[in-house]
């Protein structure tokens, strides 16, 4: 009975749905799950995408775990949801096809990071920090102080070389130059619509339209075949609370994040 189990479900889709700010938990989540479909030998995933963006590092991690999946033999399909910006949009170009509904919001391609210069408001109410550091630019981005010209150059090519990776990275998944890739890398947001004509998506269309392209490579009955959930995500208060402060975060540009709103 054991092997043909196997065989029955070798042959269906693996799904995965990676929602909200792309950040520790849901990159855990995500790599962890997509480890299971390449255990489970799924011969395509539909990797379900509505992000506004995350943290460069998060985003990469997935991005990479999607390319080892597709060398092991699974191919991806991603599908845009409402939004997929930024780091959403960083780990759909490592599908092997990408749909999106004509009013999908994606693009925001670029990386930002921002501080809170407060030296005004803190002289103003009394306070002052007293630093003790190790190095010239250990307290880089602190906001008792504005940035230094050399503190900006750092940050500056900071920025650039992680812009550098994501440009390389969408060229590559859309077989588009980066010449190509920076004409409309600037953080600007398109339609699904639009990225349709800028190739940065195969086709337009809803979940389901992802879902029959998926069992289209993988050689399924399309009206038959339905997604196998994976990694499904915890929707208690606790995580819902998180998921909203690491977008506050975002917003604010604590951390280096591949998305502004």
């Amino acid at each position: 009975m054991v092997w043909p189990l196997r065989r029955q479900r070798r042959k269906r889709i693996a799904r995965i749905s990676l929602t909200g700010p792309i950040a520790g938990a849901a990159r855990k989540r995500v790599v962890k799950a997509l480890r299971q479909v390449e255990e489970r030998k799924f011969p395509v995933l539909l990797l379900r995408i509505d992000s506004p963006g995350g943290t460069v590092g998060d985003s990469q991690e997935i991005h990479q775990a999607l390319l080892r999946l597709r060398e092991s033999g699974c191919q991806v399909v991603a599908s845009y949801g409402n939004i997929s910006a930024s780091g959403g949009v960083y780990v759909g170009c490592a599908a092997d096809r990408i749909v999106a509904n004509a009013g999908t919001i994606t693009g925001s391609i670029g990386v930002i990071l921002r501080g809170n210069n407060l030296e005004k408001l803190l002289e103003r109410v009394g306070i002052r920090f007293e630093t003790v550091k190790s190095g010239l630019y250990k307290d880089i981005l602190s906001p008792d102080k504005p940035l230094s010209e050399g503190e900006r150059s750092i940050l500056q090519a900071l920025i650039d070389s992680s812009y550098s990776q994501f440009v390389a990275a969408v060229a590559q998944g859309r077989k588009l130059s980066e010449e190509t890739v920076r004409t409309f890398a600037d953080g600007r947001v398109f339609s699904g619509a639009q990225a349709l004509e800028l190739g940065m998506v195969d086709l337009l269309g809803d979940e389901d339209t992802a879902r029959r392209e998926a069992a289209r490579l993988a050689g399924l009955d399309e009206e038959k075949s339905q997604p196998v959930e994976l990694g499904k995500e915890r929707a208690g208060l606790v995580q819902k609370l998180r998921q909203e402060l690491q977008l506050q975060l975002a917003w604010g540009g604590q951390p280096l994040w591949l998305f502004r709103p």
